[in-house]
């Protein structure tokens, strides 16, 4: 079932809470383990350099060869405090990398006392990240909840995932950089369109966004719920998207008199129980047919990837599809290559890997 996006959540109610997951056809397709004993990754990306990208949470960024699956350390960053989730986390490339060699982290660090995130960017040469530039410092950090996805968008600005750092009630407030999605320009000032002059904040009401990624101008979220309902979002300039006064869609009272009042958007997916959706990517490669117009999601709970195919408009879901379900343990990110190739890292603490799947 596709869910109307453009609407408030007090009128045009979708029918249930979202596309039940159905076990996927992997017959015209091949996995293999690509590279061992890495130690919680959480970034995987193709970069312009033919190469994939890692961030670990200890404080490690990587560059592995597709080939080989030989992993170099471009940079151990000391200042990463990993606690609980938090960590080194989200990181993506200049998208002109080629003549702007630079690389956006951010992480978790103690900054006075108090557990705190930032974004830096450095510039990349000769194996190696220097020159650190601190962009957005103070945002909110905690064991727990911190978000921390990265995008750039077409028009190059840089967007941040920022979750509540388990204190729900940040996510409501304007002036608090915790349960946000945040816009700033590739040198860390506030662009002049954001919703709310010299502020960061994009949109609001978030718990724990994972995952982002633009396809064209429209850019998808995924979100973890509470006890129930996991989330895929479209994000708009300074929307709500209720957390935590909401939770999936607008399907109770108190939800449906919150979502009116406060122009509360509806996810496109949501899933009860939840299954924990962490990084995702777009697929609409010719190599695997079968994934075209899809987002596809590391799942961690439920230890699979799905394939969330959307609708021709890309408003909606249209199904939903699981593969590997529990053979390589909790998936955390995946990244596509330009040839349709799908790398996946997992986050099971223990020797994780990158994987590799292929059409046959």
């Amino acid at each position: 079932m596709g869910v109307l996006l453009f609407c408030t959540c007090s009128k045009d109610k979708p029918a249930n809470n979202g596309t039940d997951n159905t076990p996927g056809d992997p017959s015209a397709l091949t996995d293999k383990v690509l590279t061992e004993n890495l130690s919680f990754p959480w970034e995987i990306l193709w970069g312009p350099d033919n190469q994939l990208w890692i961030t670990e949470r200890g404080g490690k960024i990587s560059r592995i060869d597709p080939a080989t699956g030989k992993a170099t350390l471009l940079l151990n960053i000391s200042e990463v405090e990993s606690r609980g989730e938090g960590g080194l986390l989200g990181m993506v490339l200049h998208p002109d990398f080629t003549a702007t060699p630079e690389v956006f982290v951010a992480y978790n660090y103690l900054k006075g006392g108090n557990y705190v995130k930032k974004v830096v960017k450095f510039t990349y040469g000769n194996n190696t990240l220097s020159n650190p530039v601190v962009l957005i410092d103070n945002i909110p950090g905690a064991n727990t909840h911190n978000g921390t996805r990265l995008a750039i968008s077409p028009d190059k600005k840089l967007y941040i995932t920022s979750g509540d750092a388990a204190e729900s009630s940040r996510a409501q407030d304007k002036n608090n950089l915790a349960g946000k999605i945040q816009r700033i320009n590739l040198d860390g000032s506030i662009p002049a369109d954001n919703p709310i002059a010299g502020s960061a904040l994009w949109s609001f009401g978030h718990r724990n966004p994972q995952g982002l990624v633009f396809v064209g101008d429209r850019l998808y979220s995924s979100e973890h719920g509470n006890s129930t309902d996991d989330e895929i979002n479209i994000i708009q300039k300074g929307r709500n998207f209720g957390w935590p006064n909401v939770e999936g869609f607008c399907n109770t009272d108190n939800e449906k008199s919150f979502c009116g009042a406060n122009d509360v958007i509806e996810p496109i997916q949501a899933w009860t129980p939840t299954i924990a959706p962490s990084g995702i990517d777009y697929y609409n490669n010719d190599a695997i047919p079968q994934w075209k117009n899809s987002l596809l999601l590391a799942v961690l709970k439920d230890s699979e990837l799905l394939q969330i195919q959307l609708n021709s408009a890309g408003t909606g879901v249209s199904k939903v599809n699981t593969f590997y379900k529990g053979k390589y343990g909790r998936m955390r990110d995946v990244a596509i290559s330009p040839d349709g190739k799908v790398y996946i890292v997992t986050s099971n603490g223990n020797n994780d890997k990158v994987i590799e799947v292929k059409a046959k």
